[in-house]
């Protein structure tokens, strides 16, 4: 993607060269977004992460050097995963009921397989010394992605109406998807259907 934002291996000490180091990779990756989510922050430790992706800690250590680095690239497939759901969203050659089940079915995915690290991630972990210049620009990214979506799904939208459609918006799947998380009610069918008609009726009214 031309507007992907730093990759994971920002994070890492080496690449994977191949098929076997990025399944290893994923493995490490999901261990401990499960593990975040149960133990917390303080709970995380390299060892632990280890033992539940089934590789040694020396295994480990080639890709990741501290747990906080662990954390970030974490942090980052959700970033990554985030960004091409409101990519897809985007997408004017679909319906417009597509593209907003796009976006609502995209984000209630994106929190719903991890949701308690989710809560961690946003409450417990800190950033990396070089982490601030990732996030803002996961940020800006987000915000262009949104209006891109506001553009898609309205006509004759000005330049500074759509940027403040676009952060009320995100604010609005954000508060929804992150609320669902904690309260364990992603999955609710209900839930989903009420996130659409918020999302078509804001934007029918622009």
């Amino acid at each position: 993607m031309a507007t992907r934002i730093r990759s994971r291996s920002s994070m890492m000490r080496k690449q994977p060269q191949q098929a076997r180091s990025e399944a290893t990779i994923e493995a490490v990756l999901q261990a401990a977004a499960h593990i975040l989510g149960q133990r917390g922050w303080r709970g995380l430790t390299t060892n632990a992460v280890a033992e539940a992706a089934g590789v040694s800690i020396g295994s480990l250590y080639q890709y990741f050097p501290n747990k906080l680095a662990l954390v970030e690239a974490v942090r980052q497939r959700h970033f990554d995963e985030v960004l091409a759901i409101l990519r897809a969203a985007a997408d004017d050659k679909l319906p417009r009921a597509r593209r907003i089940e796009a976006l609502v079915d995209g984000m209630i995915g994106a929190h719903g397989r991890y949701p308690a690290a989710h809560r961690v991630l946003l409450e417990e972990v800190p950033r990396g010394e070089d982490a601030k210049p990732r996030h803002d620009r996961f940020s800006m990214i987000l915000q262009q992605r949104y209006e891109a979506i506001v553009v898609a799904n309205t006509r004759g939208v000005s330049a500074e109406l759509r940027r403040t459609v676009a952060h009320v918006l995100a604010s609005a799947v954000a508060g929804v998807v992150h609320d669902a998380a904690s309260h364990g009610t992603l999955q609710s069918g209900s839930l989903k259907r009420e996130l659409m008609e918020l999302v078509d009726s804001y934007l029918s009214a622009k």
